[in-house]
């Protein structure tokens, strides 16, 4: 396996001279991320203008008021899970391609909506499904367990991906993607929890520039993490058959 520092050397090496291609495959992500900081630096010199003016107050919340926007923010926080689980998983299957084959030769569109597909569409949207009501279960413990459990799943797309590469006779479940996930993390979830932390300065720097920074950490972050699963798995999933 690969040092986090490889594996940062060896997404910036597929980037190098691919940084426009890149960054239209993920553009879905990066401008979400733009917008959510453009709304950020609006709110936050909304909040000042109206703390200067004295025109700042709070409101009184009651019970029901509470529960009922928890439960609609549930909702919509799984319906907009979904989606950028279906768009993100596209561009990483793209990216775990373009990894190993190292051709460039791609539609970044059709790559982005790769997922919306008759062989990824239902099996993904199954598999977040169950991870989602999994995670919830774990997490009802406390946070913690849900979180590891989150890092236990990660690699639970990128498996499907390579066991049905080129095989549709497997006798495998939706459990047992999950499952082969969690066996795969087993002695690497604190691993790739260190990768993520060692992305936090750009993170930040996407913080303070209003989401402009992900136009080139976000292709970086997603091809490292496409690239952890290659070096993680191998070549032992594809067209594995249980």
């Amino acid at each position: 396996m690969k040092t986090r520092g490889e594996l940062k050397a060896e997404a910036r090496e597929l980037l190098a001279g691919n940084w426009g291609r890149a960054i239209l495959l993920n553009i879905i992500p990066i401008l979400g991320t733009v917008f959510i900081g453009v709304i950020v630096a609006f709110l936050v010199a909304l909040i000042v203008f109206l703390i200067n003016n004295g025109v700042f107050s709070g409101g009184e919340t009651t019970i029901n008021e509470t529960v009922n926007s928890s439960a609609s923010n549930s909702g919509r926080s799984f319906i907009s899970g979904l989606i950028g689980t279906l768009i993100t998983t596209g561009i990483a299957y793209t990216t775990l391609d373009w990894l190993r084959t190292k051709n460039n030769d791609f539609s970044p569109v059709r790559g982005i909506f790769s997922i919306f597909s008759r062989k990824y569409f239902v099996p993904v949207l199954v598999l977040y499904i169950l991870q989602a009501i999994f995670t919830f279960f774990w997490s009802l413990l406390f946070v913690i367990p849900g979180l590891i459990k989150t890092y236990s799943y990660s690699q639970t797309y990128y498996i499907y991906k390579d066991v049905n590469e080129d095989n549709d006779n497997n006798s495998l479940n939706y459990l047992d993607y999950i499952t082969l996930s969690r066996e795969l993390m087993n002695g690497h979830k604190f691993e790739m929890f260190v990768l993520q932390l060692s992305f936090i300065g750009w993170w930040l720097l996407v913080l303070v520039s209003f989401g402009i920074a992900a136009i080139w950490v976000y292709p970086y972050y997603q091809t490292t993490m496409s690239a952890y699963y290659k070096n993680l798995a191998g070549d032992k999933f594809i067209n594995y058959r249980g």
